[in-house]
């Protein structure tokens, strides 16, 4: 293509001359020495045009270099992992989750006994069923205040914390305060008092503590105050069983069956009423402890029941 080119210039030079074979020969040498000029001035002008391009070319590769570099993803250091900005890690910064579930959770497990967080001022939790029971309807054990076996007879004499030789309220040996009684074993002769002020259970002898293990125990007093005081009590029946749906301010429930009590040998009130025990001490008696008790018609706390009647448990923890 080069050739052709030079080729038609020399040609055109040719023309311009009047260049023909019938010409002067003299003039017609000088004309040849004429074009073979032009026709080095064209060859070096072709040589410079393409190392122009040459370059040129090389110029423009440099650039569509640059432009691949800047489509990759940036700087050598931003793609090296540096400290420039860029796509983060989706992992960083995220949290883990907690483990067998959320902190905020209304139910859940403690030591394999359901719980149910009711929403109470408290934040306490109350189990779903009752000492003893595997279903929220079923009646479960029946304890002695203080004791954590069920027995079949319920009765001072049969009574875990009693001095051997007084069988009754005034005899017994562990939970005495100093309530003002000049009878029974916690007051010497001369009326001093000389029990040992507990009005809490001991660990282990609450019934919730030793049989459900965990963080589990019985309620204060206070604590079943809480529950009727801040919940909706509603009398219904669960599988054939008579008793409360204890409805809390966060809308979760438990049920509480009316499973009665036990004195002596025999079950008073199963289906009509329901009596469970606090880890409370009544302090106005030392003989007596606090419960819950509760009918068709309310729910109630009282602070008159003698501490050997069998009574139902259900367990709570904070």
């Amino acid at each position: 293509m080069k050739k052709n080119l030079i080729f038609a210039a020399v040609l055109c030079v040719a023309l311009v001359f009047g260049f023909s074979s019938c010409e002067n020969p003299d003039d017609n040498e000088e004309l040849l020495e004429r074009i073979e000029q032009l026709e080095n001035q064209l060859k070096d002008q072709q040589s410079g045009k393409d190392e122009d391009k040459t370059n040129s070319a090389d110029k423009d590769g440099d650039k569509d270099n640059s432009s691949d570099n800047e489509q990759s993803g940036g700087s050598s250091e931003e793609n090296a992992g540096g400290s420039g900005e860029g796509t983060p890690d989706p992992d960083e910064g995220e949290e883990g989750g907690d483990e067998g579930g959320s902190s905020s959770s209304t139910t859940g497990t403690e030591n394999g006994y359901e719980w149910v967080d009711l929403g109470l001022p408290s934040g306490l939790r109350w189990a779903t069923c009752n000492v003893g029971a595997s279903s929220p309807e079923e009646f479960g054990c029946y304890f002695a205040w203080g004791e954590t076996t069920p027995k079949t007879e319920y009765n001072w004499s049969t009574y875990k914390f009693m001095n051997s030789s007084i069988d009754d309220w005034n005899g017994v040996n562990k939970y005495t305060f100093a309530d003002g009684q000049t009878e029974g074993v916690w007051y010497d002769n001369s009326g001093n008092f000389i029990g040992d002020n507990k009005t809490i259970l001991d660990p282990e002898d609450d019934a919730a503590a030793v049989n459900m293990g965990g963080s589990w125990r019985m309620p204060t007093i206070e604590e079943i105050a809480e529950l009727i005081d801040e919940c909706t009590w509603t009398w219904t029946t669960l599988n054939g069983v008579n008793g409360y749906n204890v409805e809390g301010p966060n809308g979760n429930s438990i049920f509480l069956p009316a499973a009665g009590y036990r004195s002596y040998s025999d079950l008073y009130g199963a289906g009509s009423y329901g009596n469970y025990w606090s880890g409370s001490l009544y302090t106005n008696n030392s003989g007596y402890a606090y419960n819950l008790y509760f009918y068709s018609d309310g729910a109630y706390w009282d602070d008159g029941s003698d501490r050997y009647f069998g009574r139902s448990v259900r367990g709570v923890f904070s």
